[in-house]
């Protein structure tokens, strides 16, 4: 309700120096002062004040010089315009709730997040870990792949991020929401020769990708 009167007061000040300004035409006056006349009787509606009855140009009636039943048409009508207006601003908060929630049902609705401590895997050369959400009854992948590359001497590659490996798995949404499982796979890739136990130099290769492990747990 603050807001709502707050703003109504802001528009009135920039329309009242718009009005003392002298520098609009007459038709444009008129169509303003009568801006300005809605607006005060929907901000006196809406904080259950008096209803000021009004003549066609936006003047208030004198009581003393206006019948019984001139008055209370005037009452009439501005009622309804200002029970009109009521209307409208529901209908409009309405749409906007019913286009928020479709906006929202629309959007991810959760995420997953995943923080990575440690590898315990005596793999012997450098190697990718490769994190991803698998559905396993339709047997693909639902997620990209977080890429964590880890050195032979037991870190990340990028030491500045020890202690700091997350990741935040955000494309999930309702429809995720109704699959019967979800599996959380982690790949590991080792990275080097093509055998570890390869100490032939005249054999000896390096930097091929081979599939080294795989695990998997239900999220």
């Amino acid at each position: 309700m603050f807001r709502s009167v707050r703003h109504m007061i802001y528009d009135l000040i920039e329309w009242r120096s718009q009005i003392l300004s002298g520098t609009l035409p007459q038709d444009e006056l008129k169509e303003l002062k009568k801006k300005v006349t809605a607006k005060i009787d929907y901000g006196n509606r809406i904080l259950d004040l008096d209803l000021v009855v009004r003549d066609e140009d936006g003047n208030i009636l004198d009581p003393e010089q206006t019948s019984t039943i001139s008055l209370f048409r005037a009452h009439e009508v501005a009622s309804k315009q200002v029970e009109e207006r009521l209307q409208e601003e529901k209908s409009q908060k309405q749409n906007i709730d019913i286009n928020r929630q479709a906006k929202f049902a629309a959007t991810p609705s959760f995420a997953l997040f995943v923080n990575l401590k440690n590898v315990v895997c005596k793999i012997g050369e450098d190697a990718e870990v490769l994190m991803s959400l698998y559905d396993p009854l339709e047997s693909k992948f639902i997620s990209e792949n977080y890429l964590v590359r880890w050195s032979s001497c037991g870190l990340p590659k990028d030491i500045d991020r020890l202690h700091n490996l997350r990741a935040v798995f955000t494309d999930l949404g309702s429809k995720d929401l109704k699959r019967e499982k979800i599996s959380f796979v982690c790949q590991i890739v080792r990275v080097g020769r093509m055998e570890l136990r390869d100490n032939n130099t005249r054999k000896l290769t390096s930097g091929l990708r081979r599939p080294f492990g795989v695990a998997g747990n239900c999220v």
